[in-house]
């Protein structure tokens, strides 16, 4: 794989102090962290590496200079604050807000604050690579992000030539597991499987055998749908439809006509917000709301009224499944997140456990290096004493103690870039039209195997 070319330029000054916020207003703008530095010049939006300029010349990502390290841990994040996935922003944004404020609280990393600097992933790959390399001049240790799989894979080679550490709480492609620039990567969200058996028992626990699947023809839809059948049917059920459709479509007659055909007892949406035409067409067509499934693109309270505005109870019954922390830590951040994401949890405990698990290896590196505390956030989650907040671990690390980061997401466990613990929460909707988590399940990849 191509290395990104490393240029020396002047280092932006971009590293932003956090301040919680947890006001927002109609237009889902998501909560940002306080500017006490001097604001960065705007700069020409790059183009994608890989791709081609109007001129048919082959462009390049974001110069970039990692400036020298201090005795400050500084953190930012690349999550949608805007673009097709902009749902997914509250929670994970508020989740990071929340870890760094408790950070801070109990004292910081090594005696300092933890600065946390705020960019937009936008579904965008220009924009996501414009805002990593931001942060790196300005001399982020650690990126937490991006959301999408497919944006962390535009920035990855980047933090990996700068080492930089690289933390998501959402990407679930296999991918990541192996390749080889993931050195500086980690996550605390397992791989689809870990997802897969969850959907399927909630299916066949409500009922039913006869299985529609609904995809989006990506990497993401197809990985997942093709789980989902071969789970449906090592189960003893049957997958009556299969669809794997553009998501750049508006027309779903063709997947409508084919689903109600099958005559399925439910159907899995493994989609996008571009799937709200086709869940109303669904019902429209007669599918009953408790008949639908959505997977963790789905999960988020604005899907009423993306589906039809004009009945908050149109989708009721309808579940989704999705990552996201345990009820103690989601009613925390059901206290944080703005007025229009109430009951929006996905991947917050996730990203949370991001930031957390880098101070905490960052103390027991005794640095703010990432080349030094990278490996140590492996070794803080497992194979030590259990503690389950920062204030908690970090005085057992102080004490010299090893430690075991059981944390909003899970017990982690991690090994190489992956836990190989996941928690799961399964929602649905209400007649009122919002977003209720029914229960959470945890699981354990080495009983998968």
């Amino acid at each position: 794989m191509r290395r990104t070319r490393l240029i020396r330029g002047a280092a932006a000054a971009a590293a932003l102090m956090l301040t919680l916020a947890a006001c927002g207003d109609d237009d889902g703008d998501e909560p940002e962290a306080e500017d006490t530095a001097e604001e960065t010049p705007e700069e020409e939006e790059p183009e994608p590496e890989d791709e081609t300029d109007e001129d048919g010349e082959e462009a390049e990502v974001p110069e970039v200079d990692r400036p020298g390290r201090d005795e400050v841990l500084d953190i930012g994040y690349v999550l949608p604050e805007s673009g097709p996935l902009a749902f997914l922003g509250a929670p994970m944004i508020t989740g990071v807000q929340m870890a760094v404020e408790e950070i801070n609280e109990a004292g910081g990393v090594n005696g300092n604050d933890v600065t946390l600097a705020s960019g937009d992933e936008a579904g965008d790959a220009p924009i996501a690579q414009q805002n990593a390399a931001r942060m790196i001049n300005g001399g982020a240790d650690a990126i937490i992000g991006a959301a999408a799989s497919g944006m962390s894979q535009e920035i990855i080679q980047m933090l990996f030539d700068n080492q930089i550490v690289q933390c998501s709480g959402s990407n679930t492609s296999p991918a990541f597991s192996d390749q080889d620039n993931n050195g500086f990567y980690h996550r605390t969200v397992p791989p689809d499987e870990a997802v897969t058996p969850v959907i399927v028992d909630e299916l066949f626990n409500d009922g039913h055998q006869n299985i529609a699947i609904a995809a989006r023809a990506d990497d993401y839809g197809v990985a997942l749908a093709d789980l989902i059948q071969q789970g449906v049917e090592d189960g003893g059920g049957t997958v009556v439809s299969r669809n794997d459709y553009d998501p750049n479509t508006t027309d779903f007659s063709a997947e409508v006509s084919d689903i109600t055909g099958a005559n399925p007892d439910a159907v899995v949406l493994v989609s996008f917000g571009e799937a709200a035409t086709l869940i109303r067409q669904l019902i429209e067509a007669g599918v009953t709301g408790d008949q639908l499934y959505g997977s963790d693109g789905l999960f988020g309270p604005t899907l009423t009224d993306d589906v039809n505005p004009d009945d908050a109870g149109f989708i009721s019954g309808m579940k989704v499944i999705g990552a996201a922390g345990g009820a103690e830590f989601n009613e925390r951040l059901e206290e944080a997140l703005p007025d229009a994401e109430s009951g929006n949890y996905i991947y917050g405990g996730q990203t949370y456990d991001c930031v957390i698990t880098i101070a905490l290896a960052s103390i027991a590196a005794d640095s703010t290096d990432p080349v030094d505390f990278n490996d140590e956030i492996v070794n803080v989650t497992k194979d030590g004493t259990e503690c389950s907040s920062f204030e908690e671990c970090s005085a057992l690390l102080e004490d010299g103690e090893d430690i075991d980061y059981n944390g909003a997401s899970g017990p982690l466990q991690m090994e190489g870039t992956d836990p190989t613990v996941g928690r799961y929460a399964i929602a649905q909707f209400q007649d009122d039209g919002s977003l209720e988590v029914v229960r959470d399940q945890d699981i354990d990849l080495a009983e998968l195997s």
